[in-house]
């Protein structure tokens, strides 16, 4: 998954306390929650088609899936950093589909490894930080907040560094992602709770409060990485860490 896309730009404007967008959070959450609801469809939608096409098959529609997942991104990313809301809200609305149709997979995994109830823990775990993060990550200071942001910022590169590093090096060490999975789905719960965390501080100083979906596309993106990552850690400890 992305992952959220406003942290190299947050570096910079959290260097002011000046709030840019004092209602963009409040104006964001609802599309937030939207996103959350379609992605859900999605899974739901990735299942079915699963079931009626045969695993194999819908692995290999999913892949191709990405490439217009990661357009979709750009696009309605550009879009709502421009205020074109009315252009990026279907575009949103289109990604959060399809990101829950390629998690699909990860949720079947998940659910033939714990149960169906690692779902739910999973999605009780991201909503908890959710309500935790909205009340104290508005109330953080300037210096709590610049220095969350940049050990958050600095652990998101290191976290890409080590999953390339190992997509890598498993062609040449066939154990490698199996042995790392719990170290790196546990590394990546902590590093999208800390940013849970940032969201709420840097979208006001960041974001006009017409910019809402753009904060809205951050915030989504974190809550998603926090939902994937928590159920892949559930599924490294019950000892289903392998690659499908």
């Amino acid at each position: 998954m992305p992952a959220s896309s406003n942290f190299q730009e947050a570096i910079r404007e959290a260097q002011s306390s000046a709030l840019v967008g004092p209602n963009v959070v409040n104006k964001a959450l609802p599309y937030v929650g939207g996103g959350m609801v379609l992605t859900a469809a999605g899974v739901l939608g990735g299942m079915e088609t699963m079931a009626s096409i045969g695993y194999s098959t819908f692995k290999g529609l999913s892949l191709v899936a990405i490439i217009p997942w990661f357009i979709l991104f750009f696009v309605a990313q550009n879009a709502a950093n421009k205020a074109n809301n009315g252009t990026a809200l279907p575009l949103m609305a289109t990604f959060s589909l399809l990101t829950g149709f390629t998690l699909t997979g990860l949720v079947v995994q998940a659910i033939a490894v714990a149960g169906a109830a690692s779902i739910g823990i999973a999605a009780l775990a991201t909503g908890l930080t959710f309500a935790v993060a909205s009340v104290f990550g508005r109330r953080m200071s300037d210096s709590v907040g610049q220095a969350l942001t940049s050990v958050v910022s600095l652990g998101l590169m290191g976290l890409m560094l080590a999953m390339v590093g190992i997509f890598i090096g498993s062609f040449f060490i066939p154990d490698l992602y199996q042995g790392t999975n719990l170290f790196i789905a546990g590394f990546g719960t902590v590093l999208f709770v800390g940013m849970a965390f940032v969201d709420f501080y840097t979208m006001p100083r960041m974001y006009r409060d017409d910019q809402y979906l753009a904060g809205a596309l951050g915030m989504y993106l974190t809550y998603i990485n926090l939902f994937v990552f928590v159920l892949r850690l559930i599924i490294a400890l019950q000892g289903g860490g392998r690659r499908d």
